[in-house]
C-alpha cells in the first residue's frame, strides 16, 4: 500500500490534528505537523520533498516555483482561506498540482476587532501600565481618549466598514481614502472622502485595511508619516509592506507617534528587529485571523479538500 505523506505547515499552536478529522482520510496516509517556520528555501526543500500534500496556513509560507522545482512528488496544495498571494500559480499549473483552498473564517470580524484592541493599547498605554504594574509601580503614563477624535482609513471595504461602523460606538468622525473609493461608496461605509494627504493630516488614528499589491506596496511612506499630527496612532492589521518599515522607524524616532502592529515585512519578524525593542509601538504576531472558530473551519475544510481530491472531484479550486 502507498501511503500519502501530508505535511500540515506553520501550525504555531499545534492544534491541527485536534481540529479536523485526518484519521477519515484512510490508514494509508501520514500527517506531519510543524509547528516552526521553514525560513530559507534549503530548509524548505530538504523537509518538504517527501511530501505529497502540502497545508498551508494562509501566507505563513511562500511557494514560489523555485521551491516548487525542488518538491517533486508533490500533488496537492490546500490553503486556508479564500486568496493567497504567495504561490506561484502558473508553476503550480505547469506542474498539474491543483490548489484548493478552505473558506475564510471569521476575520471580517475578527480582524478589525484586533485592530480596535491595538488602537486601545495604544492610546491607553495598556502594555506598559500592565509591565509596571507587574513591576510594583502605579499610574506612568497619561492616556488618550478616542471620542471625539478623527479616525482614517485606509480601505473602505469588509473588513475597514466594519471599522467604521465600530468607531461611530465610539463617537469618531471617521474619514476614508483608497485609490479607487468614490465618495458614493465611501458614505455606505459610513466614511467621508477625502484626499490621501488631508487624511494622514486631519486622522488621530490610522488604520490600514488595504490589499496588499504593486499599487498599494509601500502605500504608506516618508511623506504620510510626516503628515501624521503629534499624538498620533498608526495600525496596521492588512499587510506589513504597506507600510515603509524603515521611514516608519524613522519616524518613530522623531517621537509623537505611536503604531499597533499585528503584520511585517518578514514573518515571524526576526527576534533582533529593532520594533522588538520600542516602547511606542505596540506589536502582535498576525493575530488578525487566528481565533478558535477560524482554525475550526480551516481545518476540517482542508481535511474535506484532501478527501475530494483523493476521489476525483477536487473543490474549492483556486486559479490566481
Amino acid at each position: 500500500m502507498t501511503t500519502l505523506r501530508i505535511a500540515i505547515l506553520d501550525d504555531y499552536q499545534n492544534v491541527a490534528l485536534t481540529q479536523g478529522n485526518w484519521a477519515a482520510l484512510g490508514a494509508d496516509v501520514e500527517v506531519t505537523v510543524f509547528t516552526h517556520n521553514l525560513a530559507t528555501l534549503d530548509a524548505q526543500a530538504e523537509a518538504l520533498a517527501p511530501f505529497d500534500v502540502l497545508c498551508l496556513m494562509r501566507e505563513r509560507m511562500p511557494v514560489p516555483a523555485e521551491l516548487l522545482a525542488r518538491l517533486p512528488k508533490l500533488k496537492l496544495m490546500v490553503v486556508t482561506g479564500a486568496r493567497t498571494r504567495s504561490i506561484d500559480f502558473a508553476a503550480a499549473a505547469a506542474r498539474g498540482i491543483p490548489i484548493c483552498h478552505t473558506r475564510g473564517g471569521d476575520s471580517f470580524a475578527s480582524t478589525p476587532e484586533l485592530a480596535w484592541g491595538l488602537m486601545l493599547a495604544c492610546a491607553r498605554h495598556i502594555p506598559q501600565e500592565h509591565a509596571a504594574m507587574r513591576a510594583g509601580g502605579w499610574q506612568t503614563t497619561l492616556g488618550t481618549v478616542l471620542a471625539g477624535r478623527t479616525l482614517g482609513l485606509l480601505g473602505l471595504g469588509k473588513l475597514g466598514s466594519r471599522m467604521a461602523a465600530i468607531a461611530r460606538a465610539f463617537e469618531m468622525e471617521v474619514i476614508a481614502w483608497s485609490p479607487n473609493l468614490t465618495p458614493e461608496r465611501a458614505a455606505a461605509g459610513g466614511a467621508a472622502l477625502v484626499e490621501k494627504a488631508e487624511l494622514f493630516a486631519r486622522a488621530h488614528v490610522v488604520s490600514l485595511h488595504l490589499v496588499l499589491g504593486e499599487a498599494t506596496r509601500g502605500v504608506v511612506g516618508a511623506a504620510e508619516l510626516a503628515l501624521m499630527q503629534p499624538g498620533s496612532i498608526l495600525i496596521n492589521t492588512s499587510r506589513g509592506p504597506l507600510v515603509d518599515a524603515a521611514a516608519l522607524l524613522a519616524r518613530l524616532d522623531q517621537g509623537g507617534l505611536r503604531a499597533g502592529l499585528d503584520v511585517f515585512d518578514t514573518e515571524p519578524l526576526p527576534a533582533d528587529h529593532p520594533l522588538r525593542h520600542r516602547d511606542d509601538v505596540v506589536l502582535t504576531p498576525h493575530l488578525g485571523y487566528v481565533t478558535d472558530t477560524t482554525y475550526a473551519q480551516f481545518y476540517p475544510d482542508t481535511v474535506d479538500a484532501i478527501a475530494a481530491w483523493r476521489a476525483g472531484a477536487p473543490i474549492r479550486l483556486l486559479t490566481a
